[in-house]
């Protein structure tokens, strides 16, 4: 038996065995955050709104967001802000709409909506035209679970804790 194709072999095994369970690993941590994200959208605080409210607004803040003038209540919105650094090919900024929402009694339920804007310049970097991004029906905002799961994290860590290990049962 040649002792290289043997080596080679094994070595091959190894690699595919390697590469599927990676693949297999990537699917379940797709599925935990899928899982955490379902949730997130569901959580219902078991706190009044008037303490919520400022630490979502705070989380904008926190992430360079500037909010704009005249909201009452329990919505927002900032300005546009930049994501990233502009290139050649265009400039991309974002920006929130927020609500609170009262679900009871010392209850309430925050919704962080972003918009994406792109600024694409022609190839002669003198026309510049502002793109939005195609999203759901409500002005191009889309629920961004990855900031609801943020303030979850902060406003009611025993939650998210619970949350966080339930999603590690997921395979």
């Amino acid at each position: 038996m040649n002792l290289s194709k043997s080596r080679l072999g094994a070595t091959a095994l190894l690699a595919v065995i390697a590469v599927g369970l990676a693949a297999v690993s990537g699917c379940a941590g797709r599925r935990r955050e899928a899982f955490l994200f379902d949730k997130t959208r569901d959580h219902v605080y078991r706190k009044p709104i008037a303490e919520v409210w400022p630490q979502a607004i705070a989380l904008l803040k926190e992430k360079g967001f500037s909010m704009r003038a005249g909201k009452e209540g329990f919505e927002a919105q900032t300005e546009w802000l930049m994501q990233g650094a502009p290139s050649s090919l265009g400039t991309t900024q974002a920006r929130y709409y927020v609500k609170g929402v009262e679900k009871g009694p010392g209850q309430c339920a925050i919704e962080f909506h972003k918009q994406l804007a792109t600024e694409a310049r022609g190839a002669d970097n003198a026309r510049k035209e502002m793109t939005e991004s195609v999203g759901n029906q409500s002005g191009n905002f889309n629920r961004d679970m990855e900031m609801e799961w943020e303030l979850l994290q902060k406003v009611d860590a025993e939650s998210a804790s619970a949350l966080r290990a339930e999603s590690e049962k997921i395979q």
